[in-house]
């Protein structure tokens, strides 16, 4: 890295010593075709990616009305603002905003990417707007500003940070191999079916479930006072956590009557964004109307033999087809309710508990193993995209 950063300012100094220039997004891009999706037809055994409002891919289509090379910024919803490349043809919904680079020649789409990959953050708290589904304008997005050096610094530096993503990806993919192997023991250790001894009983029968409420709108009850209270939502919660311990905003006292109140060692359950994943609750506070709450339970479950049994692929394949057959799944809380589940006496619960958790630490605590490595290496890629996409920007004498 030290020799490449090397040869980029080396660049800089004979390409432009006096800064470069900064554009719009509108200027440099042209936007892209978005569709509907077909309800129903969205799958995994689609052949093209879906790109529409989240962190990644939405599923696979039969169709796709881009080619690869695209930039796509989500448009609605919880992450409004979050921005992907697409190196394949793949299919635009309608809640994000495509691009590509008008010109290759003068500004690369991959650079281009990369630079608002650095201001994401910067982009998510200014320009989206959070109303009661947070959103962001087209017209803002297009006014945004990046830099574009000489077309042989941007390759340099797409050079350099595609190698880095590319580290990240081999480290990801022993992951997630990893992530399979402990699925595949954990659903073996969940497994009582051929269980004589085992009792089984409706969720709903042995745990008190319900939603959560909005107060509306909830700009108008977000505040910073300290007697505020916890606003509980999917962005407060890290990517394969298991406990809620924080979190951004806080709501008005006067919110609570129109919300719905959870305590510590409650469970929250997402019933669209990631949709049917369980946390545990660190923190009292108030969950918004696309949580279930799942409460007064520990007469039957410990609370991490029941987060592990609600994470299981089996327990989710079965909301799954509970849940409605459009493009987004949704729960309610009478399809929880209706949930089938076994009840191990509490010596066995905390016997697979000791084996699950001793699993998932090496699949997720980044404190140690894989996950270290790979936290480590996006730390040290942020650091250095950081230092390589910021540019001082030219300055022009009064005509």
């Amino acid at each position: 890295m030290p020799n490449r950063q090397s040869k980029i300012e080396k660049l800089i100094v004979e390409l432009c010593p006096n800064g470069v220039d900064f554009f719009a997004l509108g200027e440099l891009c042209n936007p892209l075709k978005k569709g509907t999706l077909k309800t129903g037809e969205l799958s995994d055994k689609g052949q093209y990616p879906v790109i529409n409002s989240g962190r990644s891919w939405y599923g696979k289509y039969d169709e796709y009305n881009n080619d690869g090379n695209a930039i796509a910024i989500a448009a609605r919803g919880e992450y409004a603002g979050f921005i992907n490349y697409i190196d394949k043809k793949f299919w635009a919904g309608g809640l994000c905003y495509p691009y590509r680079s008008k010109d290759e020649k003068i500004a690369k789409t991959k650079f281009i990417f990369y630079s608002l990959k650095e201001k994401q953050e910067y982009i998510r708290e200014t320009l989206v707007a959070h109303g009661s589904i947070p959103a962001i304008n087209k017209s803002d997005v297009d006014k945004f500003k990046i830099p574009i050096p000489p077309i042989a610094i941007q390759e340099e530096i797409v050079k350099i940070l595609d190698g880095f993503t590319e580290l990240e990806a081999e480290l990801e993919a022993e992951l997630e191999a990893r992530k399979k192997q402990y699925n595949y023991y954990r659903s073996e250790l969940l497994t009582f079916e051929n269980d004589a001894t085992i009792e089984w009983k409706k969720f709903g029968d042995i745990a008190k479930i319900v939603r959560g409420g909005s107060p509306r709108p909830i700009t108008s009850f977000l505040t910073t006072k300290d007697n505020g209270i916890n606003w509980i939502k999917i962005g407060d919660v890290e990517k394969g956590g298991k406990y809620i311990t924080q979190t951004a905003q806080k709501i008005k006292p006067e919110g609570l009557a129109k919300s719905r109140y959870v305590k510590q060692g409650d469970f929250v359950l997402s019933n669209s964004m990631s949709f049917g994943r369980p946390y545990i609750l660190k923190i009292n506070g108030c969950i918004h109307d696309g949580w279930l709450a799942i409460i007064n339970f520990s007469d039957h479950y410990i609370s991490d033999f029941l987060y592990h049994l609600l994470s299981s692929d089996t327990v989710y394949r079965t909301m799954a087809q509970k849940a409605s057959n459009g493009t987004v799944q949704n729960l309610n809380a009478e399809i929880v309710k209706s949930l089938l589940l076994p009840i191990p006496s509490l010596a066995e619960q905390k016997r697979i508990v000791n084996i699950l958790d001793k699993f998932e630490t090496l699949t997720n605590d980044i404190s140690i193993g894989l996950p270290a490595e790979l936290s480590a290496r996006r730390q040290q890629y942020e650091y250095y995209r950081g230092k390589l996409l910021t540019f001082k920007e030219k300055e022009y004498a009064n005509k």
